[in-house]
């Protein structure tokens, strides 16, 4: 059993000491990074899943991008930790996370991830998204959480210094 709750200050470390555990030493070189350089995320979104012990078991962040003139949420990054995979936590961040953004009135998510794990939750191939290089483009996702969201937009993604809906 886990209890979700918005990220605050005082969980940033035990998130980051997360991150660092999921994920390849300098994590903070990939591209997407860059687009979240100086922005703050999208705070209602961020989430942390700590079990009946209270330590954290798994988080998820978004940040504010555009796409044109068009804004996005990026998804990223979700982790769980080693001891708690393949108990459901990942997509229990994921769903309840988009169904908090779709309540505050975003259109459209993207990610950069593994097609057939984010598939399930209905993301696809954005084939006119581009993230920065040397991003793989295959691995560029989207979502719509309103009808037809991503119809039309295509571009390079770019930083978006204003986290509103």
């Amino acid at each position: 059993m886990f209890n979700l709750t918005q990220e605050t200050a005082a969980d940033w470390w035990e998130v980051e000491a997360l991150y660092d555990t999921c994920f390849a030493p300098g994590r903070e070189a990939l591209s997407s990074y860059r687009l979240r350089d100086d922005v703050p995320p999208v705070a209602e979104l961020c989430l942390v899943a700590r079990d009946n012990d209270g330590a954290v078991g798994g988080a998820i962040r978004y940040w504010p991008v555009r796409v044109g003139e068009h804004r996005a949420l990026l998804l990223g990054p979700v982790a769980v930790h080693p001891t708690h995979q393949g108990e459901g936590v990942g997509a229990l961040l994921i769903a309840q996370s988009l169904n908090r953004a779709q309540s505050i009135g975003w259109q459209r998510v993207m990610l950069v991830g593994d097609p057939p794990y984010y598939g399930r939750f209905g993301f696809w191939k954005l084939p006119a998204v581009a993230m920065p290089p040397p991003t793989n483009p295959d691995r560029v996702l989207g979502l719509e959480l309103t009808p037809d969201a991503w119809t039309g937009i295509a571009g390079l993604v770019a930083r978006d210094a204003a986290p509103k809906a």
